[in-house]
């Protein structure tokens, strides 16, 4: 066994925990949402640490094998794919610690509410299965899981749109409120990023078991 496989695939395992503590980060925030537990809150943020010093760990045992092995053909770019997934997900991370932090400061009925008509348990619904698809499309080297995923976007996308509409007219009635109603749709466009990077995700594995490169593709006319 050359002596490079046993550190590609540590790094694949930690890169497989760190998705699995993300989207545990999403779902807590959802539960938390469902059952008013804002213990699940604290928790959210309390890993924050956790996905932190995941992505440091990532970060400096990607520099030591292409220090040490230098790695080239597929080998090369699932360290490049790592690097760049284990970013986005940190990312990922911050936005699930800026939810919780919201809910933590924020738990009456009347803000569970907007927190309905934001439709951000929907997008948080969507968002953990894009998640989870994305960690079993890792484990498999399955593109197609990954490609097929990436599309669930699309609705989060939309959900972000609904919520410009919602904002503007909950400011109407509820002006005294304006912190906390932009707050939420600060907090939609975090979710819509969010889903962006879950799809860049999808374009990284494509990009390390395939040798394709899909970002900026665009569409034939």
């Amino acid at each position: 066994m050359p002596a490079i496989e046993p550190e590609l695939q540590a790094l694949k395992d930690n890169l497989l925990d760190m998705l699995s503590l993300v989207t545990t980060q999403m779902q807590k925030c959802k539960d938390c949402i469902d059952g008013h537990d804002l213990a699940l809150a604290n928790e959210v943020v309390d890993d924050e640490k956790r996905v932190n010093l995941q992505e440091l760990t990532i970060d400096r045992d990607c520099e030591n094998i292409l220090a040490l092995y230098t790695p080239v053909a597929t080998d090369l770019r699932l360290v490049l794919a790592t690097l760049k997934i284990a970013n986005d997900l940190e990312r990922i991370g911050d936005t699930a610690k800026s939810l919780s932090r919201f809910l933590l400061n924020n738990s009456t009925a009347q803000h569970y509410k907007w927190i309905g008509d934001f439709n951000i348990t929907a997008m948080l619904h969507v968002l953990i299965k894009m998640l989870k698809n994305m960690r079993e499309a890792l484990q498999k080297e399955d593109t197609d899981l990954a490609t097929r995923t990436a599309k669930k976007d699309e609705a989060i996308n939309e959900y972000h749109k609904q919520a410009a509409v919602v904002a503007a007219d909950l400011l109407q009635t509820h002006a005294s409120d304006a912190k906390a109603l932009l707050t939420l749709f600060s907090l939609t466009r975090d979710l819509e990023r969010a889903g962006d990077l879950t799809k860049n995700i999808a374009e990284e594995l494509v990009f390390h078991i395939e040798a394709k490169v899909v970002k900026h593709k665009k569409r034939k006319t």
